[in-house]
């Protein structure tokens, strides 16, 4: 759990606030006005389904927690039992430290040294920035090292709408393409076009109807790269989740059993990825920084009136 960090601001005459902790940087809590848009948890709970993680230096999983460097086979630590994977990347319990803070925003940073399987630097931070109309979050990661490195990013947000019921609303996922999965949950190597088959969610979907653990390619792209999905209530609002050029996949997952004060609930994190899932393996997405060298990208949060 570690410490809470709390932001508040009075942005364009809306009221913001949101919640980001220091294990794992993790984003607890947003809201605008009063609404929730992110799906909360017991206070004394340690984040359930990875809520709220940020996740470096790869997103979801490696198979096996196995991949080679330079021909030298690598083995990273098997953080998913149940199907074998390392999941996640390597900071998920790591303890963040402030680097900078004022009322409406926050700078985390934590850095990863040599580990099992992964022989190299980085230093890496993350902000959060309220805004008039939700939340920017900001990555930045730095090859400390002196070799290239490779690295992807990821976050594990679970988006709500206030007091709607998550199973009311209507999952949006602007991507033409679908992952194929096996049973353990790492791509065969296939995609699939989305048109005509369950997986087309251009139109929209509703939660109550989906069970997902599922992950897109091919995003629609604005004129500046960026790309947007979201939840829509039946009302026409919109938590919108906005990711930029530098990524280029989307998650989404479900689950029924969500632990929240009044029991468990129906969730839904709708994640943003520059890879996806075993791009050690794959190449797929993945981004090698060279030593000295920084990347900074970002996504967000966005409340949107009909």
């Amino acid at each position: 759990m570690g410490e809470h960090y709390e932001l508040q601001g009075m942005l364009d005459g809306r009221s913001q606030k949101a919640v980001v902790t220091e294990i794992a940087a993790s984003l607890r809590a947003l809201e605008i006005d009063g609404v929730a848009l992110l799906q909360d948890y017991p206070a004394q709970s340690a984040p359930p389904s990875c809520a709220g993680w940020v996740l470096v230096p790869w997103p979801n999983r490696v198979a096996d927690g196995q991949w080679t460097y330079d021909g030298v086979p690598q083995q990273l630590e098997i953080t998913e039992p149940g199907n074998g994977n390392a999941l996640h990347g390597l900071l998920s319990g790591a303890s963040y430290r402030v680097a900078r803070r004022t009322a409406a925003s926050i700078t985390l940073a934590a850095d990863i040294t040599s580990a099992p399987g992964y022989p190299f630097q980085l230093a890496t931070s993350v902000g959060y920035q309220l805004t008039a109309d939700g939340l920017l979050v900001t990555h930045s990661l730095t090859n400390t090292g002196s070799k290239a490195a490779p690295v992807a990013v990821g976050a594990h947000p679970f988006l709500r709408m206030g007091a709607v019921p998550t199973e009311d609303l209507k999952l949006v996922i602007n991507a033409g393409a679908h992952l194929e999965v096996n049973d353990r949950l790492n791509p065969t190597g296939a995609t699939t076009a989305v048109h005509g088959t369950k997986h087309d969610f251009r139109a929209g979907q509703l939660i109550r109807e989906v069970a997902l653990d599922d992950a897109w390619s091919g995003v629609l792209r604005e004129p500046d790269g960026s790309s947007l999905h979201y939840l829509e209530a039946p009302d026409g609002r919109q938590v919108q989740l906005f990711m930029d050029a530098s990524f280029g996949y989307v998650q989404a997952f479900t689950t029924r059993v969500f632990p929240s004060e009044s029991g468990p609930v129906t969730a839904v994190a709708l994640e943003p990825m520059t890879a996806p899932a075993d791009a050690f393996n794959s190449g797929e997405g993945l981004r090698w920084l060279a030593p000295g060298e920084t990347w900074h990208l970002s996504w967000g949060i966005r409340y949107r009136l009909p």
